[in-house]
Order: C-alpha cells, then sequence, then structure tokens
C-alpha cells in the first residue's frame, strides 16, 4: 500500500518559528536565583568581596553552562525518541495495514464517530501515511511533534543564565565606583534582584494560567526564599571560614 521509505520531509516540515522566550525566561529565573544565593551565603557568612565575586562568577558560567547542556542533551533527547516512535508506526502501516486501520476505528470511535461518518474520515485518514502517523502518535503514545531546536534552547538559556545572573553581582562588580559600604551593596542587590525576579515572572505567566501580578510574585517569593536559606546557611556556618 505504501512505499518501504523512511519519511524525510516529516522531519524537515514547515514549522512555525522557533519560540526562544519560554527557555530564556526559565534559564533567567534559575540564573538570578542561584548567583543571588550564592551572593547571600557568603554575604551570611561575612566573608570579602572577592570571595563573592570568586564563587559569584563560578556559579555564574559553570551552572550556566550545565544547564545549557542539559536542556540540549533533554531536548535532542525527546527529538530522537519522537523520530524513532515514528519511524517505526510508518513501518507498521506497511507491515500491518489492517491492524494499523483498525486502531484508527477504535480511536475515531472514541471520538464519536460512528457510522458513515465514521467510514468516511477512517478512508480520509488512512489515505495520508503523515495524518495517520500523527493520529496514532497523539492518541496511542501521547506524542506530538514539538517546536523545539535543541542548540538554539540551549543558547537561550545559557545567555539568559548569564545576563540575568548576573544582576545579583552588579553591584559587587562596580564597588569602586559606588558610594556604598558592603552592607549597602547588599541591599542595593537585593532589591535590584528582587524587581528582576518580579519582572521575570511576569513574563513567566505568558506560559502558564497565573495572572501576572501572582506570577511575579510567585517568582518574588521562591527566590526569596532560596536566598535567605543560603543566607542562614552562611551565617550559621560563619565561622569556619576562620
Amino acid at each position: 500500500m505504501f512505499e518501504n521509505e523512511d519519511h524525510p520531509e516529516m522531519m524537515g516540515q514547515t514549522q512555525a518559528r522557533y519560540n526562544w522566550l519560554a527557555d530564556f525566561v526559565y534559564g533567567g529565573i534559575d540564573g538570578v536565583v542561584t548567583t543571588f544565593a550564592v551572593v547571600a551565603g557568603v554575604q551570611g557568612a561575612s566573608l570579602s568581596i572577592p570571595v563573592i565575586l570568586i564563587l559569584g562568577f563560578a556559579n555564574l558560567f559553570g551552572d550556566g553552562f550545565s544547564m545549557a547542556t542539559g536542556k540540549y542533551l533533554s531536548d535532542k533527547a525527546s527529538l530522537e525518541q519522537f523520530e524513532r516512535i515514528r519511524q517505526i508506526e510508518f513501518r507498521h502501516l506497511i507491515d500491518r495495514t489492517e491492524h494499523e486501520r483498525e486502531e484508527v476505528v477504535e480511536i475515531l470511535k472514541g471520538y464519536g464517530l460512528h457510522g458513515e461518518t465514521l467510514t468516511n474520515a477512517t478512508a480520509q485518514i488512512t489515505a495520508s501515511p503523515e495524518a495517520w502517523v500523527d493520529l496514532m502518535m497523539r492518541n496511542e503514545f501521547n506524542m506530538t511533534q514539538e517546536n523545539t531546536s535543541p542548540i538554539k534552547g540551549a543558547l537561550a538559556t545559557f545567555i539568559a543564565f548569564v545576563t540575568v545572573g548576573f544582576i545579583p553581582l552588579l553591584g559587587y562588580t562596580f564597588k569602586a565606583i559606588l558610594p556604598l559600604t558592603p552592607n549597602g551593596i547588599f541591599a542595593a542587590t537585593c532589591a535590584a534582584t528582587l524587581v528582576a525576579l518580579f519582572f521575570i515572572g511576569t513574563i513567566k505567566s505568558r506560559f502558564t494560567i497565573k495572572h501576572w501580578l501572582w506570577a511575579g510574585l510567585e517568582t518574588v517569593l521562591f527566590g526569596g526564599l532560596a536566598a535567605a536559606i543560603a543566607y542562614m546557611v552562611g551565617y550559621l556556618l560563619r565561622g569556619l571560614a576562620g
């Protein structure tokens, strides 16, 4: 019924432009929260500004690269798994045509189709291998072709992690030109970081059902809690630095 060949045209099918904003938002949140926690922990331990900068930048680039790598490998694995199962289904259309057709019938019955409508819908879907496999992927494996790009996702994640995560280090990096005491810099850092968390949390609301205000406040809450925990740990262990 169908030629026994792969379907590379589906692998390269036209998709909407890759939406990097979600990766940027979540990378930014992780970057600013973890760096803020490092700064708060060092501040709580009453260590020097050079220590804050060393640990802060080490976290910024080390964790940023780690998160980007994880994003790349995760997205790549998902795409490979999807394509592997898809190609198996294409082969099943050839090797087990009638069995696969019956599965289409059962799926369509689940949507309430019956009689002539069911017969016509089955005929239309099974006339196109792409539509047939797409239906099977969605209903048998609960899988859809995501608009995913491992490389772009990793880059967006890393750039967001580093750029947004740099905010808690701004005051310490430019301490020489700021008329502030170390405690003043930490206070300014807290304020700037919480504002950044709120702003990026409002952007996150585009990908959730939460109102932008609550999404922003929720991000501030959890980011603040992470920093508070790090500060307390640093404070309790401050004696070890001596």
